[in-house]
């Protein structure tokens, strides 16, 4: 997608999401056989609904044929909201991930190098985060502080059998 391409589409579909109270994560146009492929992914801290996924869908699609952005050829339009695997790159995408277990991928430059780190995020302020790493065979969980300068990755971990939080409030 070219970058005058993809700066009018952002610019057609921010105020459409933002209206919505949910935050514009990604814009993705590939080729799909013939047809291009238009995915918006969209996100808030309370995640997202289909119903609004389907609301939105409607008011893009209706936005984006009044206006001439996507050109003459045929697209297919998908909206919807980051898989549980997406990568965490944004400082809303760790503030929304607290009380979740995240895989690290930890750069050579962080004060404990590089590796890999399995822990749950506990807090989030603009340096870094506060961790809880899981002890092993038997042994207790330790803090751990990681700023955000020291991650090359991040990624939140899949766990079925974590309790959510109504379960704990309960």
């Amino acid at each position: 997608m070219s970058t005058t391409q993809s700066d009018r589409l952002r610019g057609l579909l921010e105020p459409l999401v933002a209206a919505k109270g949910l935050d514009l994560e990604e814009i993705e146009l590939s080729k799909a056989g013939r047809r291009r492929m238009l995915r918006v992914v969209v996100d808030s801290d309370e995640g997202v609904e289909l119903d609004t996924c389907a609301e939105l869908s409607r008011e893009v699609s209706d936005a984006l044929d009044a206006s001439d952005v996507m050109g003459e050829d045929e697209y297919v339009l998908e909206v919807s909201s980051p898989g549980a695997d997406r990568p965490l790159s944004e400082h809303r995408h760790y503030v929304r991930a607290i009380g979740r277990l995240v895989k690290f991928q930890l750069s050579a430059e962080g004060e404990k190098g590089a590796g890999e780190l399995v822990a749950r995020i506990l807090g989030v302020d603009d340096e870094g985060m506060d961790l809880e790493v899981p002890g092993v065979k038997g042994r207790k969980a330790t803090a751990r502080r990681v700023a955000f300068t020291d991650i090359a990755k991040a990624r939140v971990e899949i766990e079925f059998n974590r309790k959510d939080k109504k379960e704990e409030e309960a």
